[in-house]
């Protein structure tokens, strides 16, 4: 068995990966982050176009987002999506959407208590833990101290 340097094996890793383009990476996800804000935006004005308050039609466009990504999801055309887009498609509604429904979809074949209702929680679990702890301190801070 040869060994090798760290400097030898850096200069394989270095050959072997490829240049990143940051800038494109950086403006698709900028347009498809942008374009899913955008597709928000005409749906909270239509929403309200159909007669719906405001808050009402905030909340209408929260289940709508969920709803497509969700759906792009399970047709497994997020995944494409994002594979172009990047971290666009990462807008905290529609991403968490993609992390509860990715998971889900994968292990479904396990059956729906150890697969589905299991993995759901993989990746969004944490997200929910720390967000909901790290929002009852910041509560119980403010009541405390009367921030």
């Amino acid at each position: 068995m040869k060994t090798i340097t760290k400097q030898q094996y850096g200069r394989q890793v270095q050959a072997a990966s490829p240049d990143s383009p940051v800038v494109k990476d950086c403006l698709l996800a900028f347009l498809f982050g942008g374009f899913i804000c955008t597709v928000g935006q005409v749906l909270c004005r239509m929403y309200q176009n159909l007669g719906l308050e405001l808050p009402d039609a905030r909340m209408a466009v929260s289940v709508s987002l969920i709803l497509i990504s969700a759906s792009l999801t399970a047709l497994g055309w997020y995944d494409n999506i994002a594979k172009h887009a990047g971290a666009g498609t990462l807008v905290p509604i529609t991403g968490f959407a993609n992390s509860m429904v990715s998971p889900a979809m994968e292990f479904k074949s396990e059956g729906f208590i150890i697969g589905l209702g299991a993995k759901m929680f993989a990746v969004s679990g944490p997200v929910l833990v720390f967000g909901i702890t790290a929002s009852v301190v910041y509560g119980l801070i403010v009541f405390l101290f009367g921030l």
